[in-house]
């Protein structure tokens, strides 16, 4: 049966989006950092450079769920991810030949396992991932994301924000999504994301408003400095346009600060909770189950009357009702977050014997159901990040 099988796969089509092999010399980042010390530090330190599943709990235990669920084996659950979190990945899909083998034990050395393990992968999304696109097609179903969506330019070409840009090392070219239209290249990745069953639970794209550039809040405002210490042929550091590489997020407190505007008011018998976004997407948004805490403390002088919490986070379903992660829903509850450059206003009755109320907002990575599903045990997933508080006296 072994033999009969073996043989079988030996004639199986990895097939998928197509692949350009980076060079061994422009794989790792370090062999950036001659050139572009400061850079390579900054995303050392983002999400981009942890988006391997070595480096992200979330998302390892994310797949893992996924795998017993689908029955699918990890390594797929891996290739499919990869889509976005690896996309220099060299298998792009798997099928049901490499299913048959991974059952069997036979799959140890085979292209699959090679891909997903290769330490070219292992620094997720570095350099030559955002900077060897060549073309993004935005004409491709809206199903199509990730490496499934672009393709690259030859090894060893690099693309930038500058027309005028030469380096010793490799070729340059310049796009306008590098620098005019920087959103189309973040939704390559950051729109549309899919369950197994369809259900669209995060679509960026779509809710974003207005002109502003992600990268103007997520790399921040440009500043003066060089983008390559290279003095190229011994002339002096060239002075640029640049923006910090670290890609600030959710995961970073500072940025929560004042992100959503916090208004209180008494209206008859009831408490108005208003919450205002003054930012181009929704609040909370994103990966699924991201959550919004409202904290509200009652008071009768300094003595606390109640306490209570309010989450506004999306909660997922299979079939027969089961709570699941958004990857495998096939529903999902009515959206609460805060719409981009919108309100959302909570009216919630007055406690019997309050005189005033305190109320925080909040923000966490992963809502109480999910970390408890996936058993996630790391800090950062339960921590709340201050948004902004408020007080009413009665």
């Amino acid at each position: 049966m072994k033999i009969f099988l073996l043989a079988f796969m030996s004639v199986a089509v990895l097939f998928g989006a197509k692949v350009v092999n980076v060079d061994e010399k422009y794989q790792n980042s370090h062999k950036c950092k001659a050139c572009h010390l400061r850079i390579v530090d900054e995303w050392s330190n983002s999400w981009h450079s942890k988006s391997h599943f070595e480096h992200d709990e979330y998302f390892r235990e994310s797949m893992k769920y996924v795998s017993r669920k689908t029955r699918k084996s990890l390594n797929s659950v891996k290739v499919q991810c990869a889509t976005c979190h690896n996309p220099r990945i060299s298998v792009t899909s798997t099928d049901e030949d490499y299913e048959i083998s991974s059952v069997m034990g036979l799959d140890k050395g085979s292209k699959v396992d090679k891909a997903v393990n290769s330490k070219a992968i292992s620094e997720g999304v570095n350099c030559v991932v955002c900077h060897n696109i060549d073309k993004i097609h935005d004409e491709y179903s809206a199903k199509k994301r990730g490496i499934n969506r672009v393709e690259w330019t030859p090894s060893g070409t690099m693309t930038g924000p500058y027309k005028d840009a030469v380096s010793p090392y490799h070729k340059t070219i310049h796009h306008d999504f590098m620098d005019k239209t920087p959103n189309k290249l973040c939704f390559v990745c950051h729109a549309n994301d899919r369950s197994t069953k369809g259900l669209v639970f995060a679509n960026m794209e779509k809710e974003y408003k207005g002109k502003k550039s992600c990268v103007s809040c997520h790399m921040g405002p440009k500043r003066k400095d060089v983008a390559a210490t290279y003095k190229m042929y011994g002339a002096k550091m060239k002075i640029r346009q640049v923006r910090n590489h670290s890609f600030a997020g959710a995961h970073i407190a500072p940025m929560w600060k004042d992100a959503l505007r916090l208004k209180l008011t008494k209206k008859g018998k009831n408490l108005l909770v208003r919450i205002s976004n003054p930012q181009p997407h929704n609040i909370p948004s994103g990966f699924g189950s991201r959550e919004i805490v409202v904290d509200l403390v009652y008071k009768n002088g300094n003595k606390i009357v109640e306490s209570k919490a309010i989450s506004l986070s999306r909660h997922y379903t299979r079939k027969r009702a089961k709570v699941t992660i958004a990857h495998l829903a096939k529903h999902e509850s009515k959206d609460t977050s805060i719409p981009a450059q919108g309100k959302r206003t909570l009216k919630l009755p007055l406690v019997k014997g309050a005189s005033s109320v305190e109320v925080t907002l909040s923000y966490r990575l992963v809502n109480d159901e999910v970390r408890t599903l996936l058993k996630l045990q790391e800090p950062r997933w339960s921590k709340k990040s201050f948004i902004a508080k408020e007080s009413l006296n009665f």
